[in-house]
């Protein structure tokens, strides 16, 4: 069957952050001067936290090429021999670095790449003598197939990417590492959901659903502003489609909560308006099925109103293919509606 679009909130990936801090040193100062971004634009950036989850805010993206670049050179079988540790490390961070480049450039080759670093990593790395260095490494794995499986629309790699993040979870717990947990509990309730629309198995939509509603034990609004709307929002986004699969009102209803808990994290946290406004398409795409489900002529009308003065108020907060879906949302409300309205 063919799931609603709906709009997806990927976390601050701390991990590449780390990568490119702890690489920054490798560079001359020259070459280093490149991380400094650009901000003598006044225009705000209505897409973060959007792209995918290889996006990061605080370096300029001209510093991807030369990390990659300096790390490839300095990753010596000498290296691996005398510090096994370090090299991991280093692997660790060339493949984050690397899975950025393909997110930006759309480039499934460097996604492959990240792959084989972080498996390389594995190989020095042990549950048993370092764990949580082997679960980061796992996570990190993760994290890169779960980017590559949605893009290439591949179903083994998310399969791939769901059993990478539970052997994290092997070793991250609720009680020790809460927020490591929590974090890939989320991540994990991505990847089922993207496998979940490939496959189009309810079952895979149910585990996305339990492992938003695991995250959500530990995300708070002070501390986890960003996460607790991106795990809200996500699950309203899986519970959106099951209940299209179902045909299931109730789903729905429940998908709708989950969307106004986000939007109201968003505006109490004051967080970018795109978020908000994002979270509110979202609300009204799943009331769109609601009408169409229940035939209810009156709700058609209210939600078309409601795309309408998301186009008036919000232009600056819409992607372009955003606008037009919203666009074409209200029109399919108005021709529904026109019993109502004549």
């Amino acid at each position: 069957m063919k799931y609603s679009d709906n709009y997806i909130f990927y976390p601050d990936n701390r991990a590449l952050e780390r990568a490119i801090v702890s690489s920054l040193g490798l560079l001359s100062e020259e070459v280093a001067a490149l991380s400094v971004p650009d901000t003598s634009t006044t225009v705000a950036d209505n897409f973060i936290h959007t792209r995918g989850n290889f996006e990061q805010q605080h370096f300029s993206t001209n510093i991807l090429k030369p990390l990659s670049e300096v790390l490839e050179g300095l990753l010596t079988d000498e290296l691996r021999q005398q510090q096994p540790t370090d090299w991991a490390d280093m692997q660790n961070r060339l493949g984050n670095i690397l899975a950025a480049q393909g997110q930006q450039q759309r480039d499934a080759v460097l996604y492959e790449k990240a792959v084989v670093c972080f498996n390389k990593a594995l190989e020095e790395l042990s549950q048993q003598e370092t764990p949580f260095d082997w679960a980061s490494a796992q996570a990190n794995l993760a994290t890169a197939l779960q980017a590559l499986g949605r893009q290439e629309s591949d179903a083994k790699k998310l399969n791939s990417a769901v059993d990478a993040y539970t052997n994290a979870l092997l070793i991250w717990s609720r009680k020790e590492t809460p927020e490591e947990w929590a974090l890939t509990m989320l991540q994990l309730g991505a990847t089922f959901h993207a496998y979940g629309r490939l496959l189009q198995g309810n079952r895979t939509f149910q585990k996305s659903v339990v492992s938003f509603k695991n995250a959500l034990a530990e995300f708070d609004a002070d501390n986890h502003a960003l996460e607790l709307v991106a795990t809200h929002n996500n699950r309203g986004a899986v519970l959106h489609n099951l209940a299209e699969s179902e045909e299931n009102p109730e789903r729905l209803e429940e998908a709708i909560r989950s969307y106004e808990t986000a939007l109201t994290v968003c505006m109490e946290q004051q967080l970018p308006i795109h978020h908000a406004v994002l979270c509110r398409v979202n609300k009204f795409s799943a009331k769109s099925v609601m009408a169409e489900l229940t035939k209810d002529v009156i709700l058609a009308d209210e939600v078309a109103d409601e795309f309408e003065i998301i186009l008036e108020c919000f232009p600056h907060a819409l992607q372009p293919l955003c606008a037009k879906y919203c666009e074409e949302q209200m029109n399919k409300m108005r021709k529904m509606a026109e019993p109502v309205s004549s």
